[in-house]
């Protein structure tokens, strides 16, 4: 187990306290209000965190607080590290981006593409070119995700039993066979939708390795890095940190929810949402993209994959917005974003919802944990609780907005 402590003082990372301190106040009132059960807040520059703020409970119920060590599903946020695995074998020279994934993974041979109609009676053609490794890793391979409801595929994956991205049950292997099974929304590389992609690319890490998807980040990526208690299940020392899963009601608050299946090892490994991990962690994590990839002397990745994984690759410079399938992805926060190689990338700041720097890149988690690298300012910034909201949270912009007032050199 480690800790994240906080290192400088703020003012010696040219931050405002007195902003931080509005920072803090902010988030405290999301949770005097009962919005957020508690939450951890942790702002570093130049690799030492300056910040660190716990706040509130990781179990409402048994009445215990969130402290520095607490442990956060981190859902999407599993995304990047999936794609820091396969980029790892990129360098290897076992993977390349231009890969057919039908290469690895015989069922994707034969793709085909939705035209029309509604299930079960859908008509698709073949696919004009194949899914390639580039288009998973930067959710354009037409992939989607059951929840969404609006557009036919979506349909076809809860008719399958994908509605939570996995049919109960199954495996990775067999639920990536089941995806490969079902028809692509749209051409590979001509749209941008979030979607089961990771997951594809978790079980391509598998079969190139060798290793199971668990066993290959415990060995490659979390033990080199120091990020001790990063893992697709908790043990019986970890669990008494774990932070219990909400879920805001119709009626305003919030209320424990079922969340991943953490007690032992899950027989579905998420290369897209599955892992669990401790603010240290991340920490650990966010410090090796932001010196570009190596961290106290551990190399994962060359500096040149990681400035290619953190570049927009959406083409001719497009933001998710405008590259976006719609209506799911129609919406102000895509604005002057765009996407690398598994984290959004901020392309014009102008344009977004929240102040943001030039470059700027990271990714969220459906439990309202977020971490972004803002590598023209030396900034990381993670925060973290434990809350499945039922519409878009503001807690982002507002998180990004009152970080921004902070930086004051």
């Amino acid at each position: 187990m480690a800790r994240l402590r906080q290192e400088i003082d703020p003012d010696e990372a040219g931050l405002d306290g007195k902003a931080l301190d509005r920072l803090d106040r902010h988030c405290a009132r999301e949770v005097d209000e009962g919005r957020l059960p508690g939450f951890l807040v942790a702002v570093a520059r130049g690799g030492r965190v300056a910040h660190l703020t716990t706040y509130g409970l990781r179990d409402v119920a048994a009445r215990l607080p969130v402290e520095a060590d607490t442990l956060w599903r981190i859902y999407s946020m599993t995304k990047p590290v999936t794609s820091v695995a396969a980029l790892m074998l990129v360098e290897e020279g076992r993977l390349s981006l231009d890969d057919p994934v039908a290469r690895h993974l015989p069922a994707f041979a034969e793709p085909r593409v939705y035209v029309d109609g509604s299930p079960p009676d859908v008509t698709t053609r073949p696919a004009a070119g194949p899914v390639l490794v580039r288009h998973l890793m930067t959710h354009t391979a037409g992939l989607t995700f059951g929840f969404y409801h609006s557009h036919p595929v979506d349909a076809l994956y809860r008719a399958a039993g994908l509605e939570s991205s996995v049919r109960p049950g199954a495996d990775l292997a067999e639920t990536v066979d089941l995806y490969a099974s079902l028809p692509l929304q749209f051409e590979p590389g001509t749209q941008w939708n979030y979607s089961v992609a990771s997951n594809v690319l978790g079980r391509l890490v598998e079969v190139v390795s060798g290793q199971s998807l668990d066993v290959f980040l415990a060995e490659r990526v979390f033990r080199p890095l120091g990020m001790a208690d990063a893992g697709f299940h908790v043990t019986g020392e970890q669990a008494g940190r774990l932070a219990e899963l909400y879920g805001e009601k119709d009626g305003g608050g919030i209320e424990p929810i079922a969340g991943l299946p953490l007690r032992g090892r899950p027989r579905f490994l998420s290369g897209s949402g599955g892992l669990v991990a401790s603010a240290h962690d991340l920490h650990r994590f966010m410090e090796m993209l932001r010196r570009r990839g190596e961290l106290d002397g551990v190399r994962l990745l060359a500096p040149g994959t990681v400035d290619l994984m953190t570049r927009n690759h959406l083409p001719g410079g497009a933001d998710l917005r405008a590259f976006g399938s719609r209506p799911a992805h129609d919406r102000p926060g895509n604005d002057g974003v765009g996407f690398g190689l598994g984290v959004s990338v901020v392309i014009d700041p102008a344009r977004t919802q929240a102040p943001s720097g030039l470059g700027t890149y990271g990714w969220s988690g459906v439990a309202t944990t977020t971490f972004w690298v803002d590598p023209g300012r030396d900034l990381t910034v993670q925060f973290m609780t434990q809350v499945r909201p039922k519409s878009e949270h503001t807690v982002y912009r507002d998180l990004k907005r009152l970080v921004h007032e902070a930086v004051t050199g």
